[in-house]
């Protein structure tokens, strides 16, 4: 099985409706994301997929998330931006963009330590 990874970062404000803790204030983050691929198949150029059009795919979706408040974008309108919906909302609209192919993982940290995924498995 080969696997590729590409990275990418947005900075964004949030809170959480539904959540009794500091979280439910508004407050931001430096999100990190990497972005997972894996497939036993490679092209003729000998590569699962060239990483440019994943970092491509990657940064076409978190342009869109970069420098906004979260809650106020249709896809988390809802009061929950949660960093499992936020990788649930990237792993899909990449999805979108590179299709046929389909991202094994998408990982989404909103600090060093603290992490969310989200995967068809």
């Amino acid at each position: 099985m080969y696997s590729l990874r590409v990275e990418g970062d947005f900075a964004a404000a949030h809170f959480l409706e539904n959540y009794h803790g500091k979280c439910e204030n508004l407050h931001g983050h430096n999100y990190k994301v990497f972005l997972h691929l894996q497939g036993q198949e490679l092209d003729a150029g000998g590569m699962l997929c060239d990483f440019g059009v994943l970092k491509s795919a990657l940064k076409k979706v978190i342009d869109k998330l970069d420098h906004t408040h979260l809650n106020e974008l249709r896809a988390f309108n809802d009061g929950r931006p949660s960093a499992e919906r936020i990788a649930r909302y990237i792993f899909e609209e990449v999805q979108n963009i590179i299709h046929p192919l389909v991202p094994s993982r998408v990982d989404v940290f909103e600090t060093e330590r603290n992490r969310a995924s989200y995967s068809l498995s």
